[in-house]
């Protein structure tokens, strides 16, 4: 087979006329294929977005309906309408109504905890934007396995059991045995004082460096209210170990 190639330059296009079965072709240059490839690719692209983008938006569809239940065709509120496959969803109002944008083509489930899951599918040859469905549910219904419930052996151990069962306080009984005069002094001993009961005490102490100046402060082993304070605290037993 005969091959003829001519290099040639036409304006800032290089490139060869090449004869092929009988027929001259102009075969561009490597810088100009790359040149032409992405002139074509800018042409062709927004052509392509805009026509999928028609197709998406032709693609979308209104679903509406109402759930009801088979046997008594009554509304079934709270059902789960989801899209398979995707993140998007509602759930029916009190009269089994609901309302849903989704794509020709998409399966939607619908579930409840009472009912037996359903699943339909959007036709995809569906004429027009809008879709309607009366949508029925069939109770679910589930058989426990059955227990038994038996008595006590015998009279006597139910008495037993029943007059040492320990019955937990209620929020009265806490409170009151959360203020009863044993627990408030185990308080008083055991819980610090804050800032201003701190400060108190530190002024009652200056107080008294102030008022005994000069002189001998009294001592508490004289001081027959202290006697009678000590005495009760002992009797309280105050001084035993908690421990």
């Amino acid at each position: 087979m005969l091959k003829v190639i001519i290099n040639v330059k036409v304006n800032q296009y290089k490139g060869q006329f090449v004869l092929r079965n009988q027929q001259l072709v102009f075969i561009f240059g490597a810088v100009n294929k790359i040149i032409l490839y992405t002139a074509l690719l800018l042409f062709i692209l927004p052509r392509t977005a805009r026509a999928q983008f028609e197709t998406s938006r032709d693609s979308v569809v209104q679903l509406y309906g109402v759930i009801m239940t088979a046997d008594s065709l009554v509304g079934i509120p709270a059902v789960s309408v989801m899209v398979k496959g995707q993140n998007r969803g509602t759930i029916s109002n009190s009269q089994g109504v609901f309302s849903i944008v989704v794509l020709k083509g998409d399966q939607v489930e619908f579930s409840h905890v009472t009912y037996k899951s359903k699943t339909i599918a959007i036709p995809r040859t569906l004429e027009g934007n809008q879709y309607s469905v009366v949508q029925l549910m069939v109770v679910d219904t589930v058989y426990l396995p059955a227990t038994i419930i038996r008595p006590r052996p015998t009279a006597e151990q139910f008495a037993r059991d029943f007059a040492k069962l320990k019955v937990p306080d209620d929020d009265i009984e806490i409170a009151r045995q959360n203020t009863s005069a044993t627990k408030r002094r185990v308080l008083m001993r055991t819980v610090p004082g804050d800032g201003g009961e701190a400060s108190k005490i530190q002024f009652n102490k200056i107080a008294t460096r102030a008022v005994y100046q000069g002189q001998t402060p009294p001592m508490n082993i004289f001081n027959p209210a202290a006697w009678g304070e000590f005495i009760q605290a002992w009797k309280r037993g105050d001084f035993k170990n908690k421990n």
